[in-house]
């Protein structure tokens, strides 16, 4: 395992039926879908792969029954995946026994869901604290924690709120709050702004950016939205009928799908907020040419399409040098924006 590798996951299946393990057995490990048909069994998860990098957000989505929520609960072990192997900072989890493994749920793994799972009867204060009580720290301690984050979330003077009291993207905060209080190296997320309307929605995901650039965690997030994802993603996961289809920047998920499920979802994905000049240039062996109105290559195409669609010719693409790597016409801008050429 790489040791920017935090979570290797290597052919993971979890099969849902009368004999998993059995059925596995017969089938040598890797049964098809006509196996799984007709003897009666669902593969909610089929022979899946993929690291998870330190400091990474690592989106997996698909429609529902794609397998996604399964992925993550096979990884916390919520669910005992039937066949594969989970290594966590070099640790087999799947070797771990009961005492080990909530040991690193209450210390390593912070988890948020849509449902918020707020204690009614509990203040936010309360309720963020709790996870720590569990652990046994001293009141003091644990309040002091849990006021810590209650004011990174934004929440600072509503600890002595209920969670009915709160609005929902405020009892969303302190589900975030709550999970970040045992200060976790690896953060699960499952569907966590789903249940909000769109305004608070997109306020969570600004949120959730800013949270991250702050505390830098590393994190499994699921969500069934692209643009959510190619919004907070590193690298963004599809899955569909249990596999893992493809695994890329949400720039080259755009750029090149796998095939046409992915392709759907990328169709409506926002091109301008997504694709880099430096993905849409024609290569160009400068040999010293500096220009000084070129754009950068680093550039997202929004950032610079007015420049260069309304340009009478080519556009120079820089270097953080201003040294010139590529050039750029109001045609590739056009289809990288529109998927056709001409505007």
């Amino acid at each position: 395992m790489s040791k920017d590798v935090q979570i290797e996951c290597r052919n993971m299946w979890k099969i849902f039926g009368d004999d998993p393990e059995g059925f596995m057995e017969r089938h040598n490990g890797a049964p098809t879908s006509e196996n799984l048909h007709d003897e009666g069994y669902i593969g909610a998860v089929r022979d899946v792969s993929f690291d998870v990098h330190a400091g990474e957000i690592l989106i997996i989505m698909g429609l529902s029954g794609s397998g996604k929520s399964t992925v993550i609960r096979c990884i916390t072990r919520l669910n005992d995946p039937t066949a594969g192997s989970i290594m966590y900072e070099g640790q087999d989890l799947l070797a771990a026994d009961e005492k080990e493994l909530i040991d690193i749920r209450r210390h390593k793994m912070g988890m948020v869901f849509q449902n918020f799972g707020l204690l009614p009867h509990r203040d936010v204060m309360s309720n963020v604290a709790f996870p720590l009580e569990v652990q046994g720290v001293d009141k003091q301690a644990r309040e002091q924690k849990a006021r810590e984050m209650i004011d990174l979330v934004g929440l600072g003077g509503r600890e002595s709120y209920f969670p009915r009291e709160l609005s929902g993207g405020q009892q969303q905060r302190v589900g975030i709050a709550r999970s970040l209080a045992v200060e976790p190296d690896v953060w699960f997320l499952d569907e966590p702004f789903s249940a909000l309307d769109p305004l608070i929605r997109a306020e969570m995901q600004d949120e959730f950016i800013r949270l991250q650039q702050m505390l830098k965690k590393t994190i499994v997030f699921i969500t069934h939205d692209f643009e959510e994802a190619t919004k907070l993603a590193d690298r963004i996961g599809i899955m569909k009928d249990g596999y893992l289809v493809q695994l890329s920047t949400p720039e080259e998920m755009v750029l090149n799908p796998a095939n046409d499920y992915v392709a759907e979802f990328a169709r409506k994905a926002p091109r301008d907020r997504i694709v880099s000049v430096g993905a849409i240039m024609t290569p160009e062996a400068a040999a010293g040419r500096t220009s000084e109105n070129g754009v950068s290559s680093r550039a997202l195409i929004g950032e610079v399409a007015e420049q260069v669609l309304n340009a009478d010719g080519t556009v120079d693409v820089v270097d953080e040098n201003m040294a010139v790597i590529g050039t750029l016409t109001r045609q590739r801008m056009s289809k990288a924006l529109f998927g056709r050429d001409g505007v």
